[in-house]
């Protein structure tokens, strides 16, 4: 399902016109980013959690050449942990 896809299904199910439910989409999204910048988690109980993990620094190989060492630098990286509702709906 692409954001396109998405919008018609949410204005579908709220009786919101698609317009709307991109606005309300696209606010959703741009909250989950502002938090996780901001080093906080969105929790949405039953659904799941946005998080932040920090990756260390490592060592890794060049895949066009794999005699040749390369230094991997530390990064963040966003992350989404599925909650136990969705995942019980999801495993039915």
């Amino acid at each position: 399902m692409n954001k396109a896809e998405l919008v018609s299904k949410m204005a579908e199910k709220s009786d919101l016109t698609k317009k709307d439910a991109e606005v309300a989409l696209n606010a959703f999204m741009e909250t989950v980013e502002e938090s996780l910048i901001d080093g906080d988690k969105v929790q949405l109980v039953g659904f799941g959690t946005f998080d932040v993990r920090e990756r260390k620094p490592r060592q890794g190989r060049n895949p066009r050449n794999p005699e040749q060492v390369i230094e991997i630098p530390a990064s963040k990286a966003p992350v989404f942990k599925a909650g136990k509702t969705l995942k019980e709906k999801v495993n039915k």
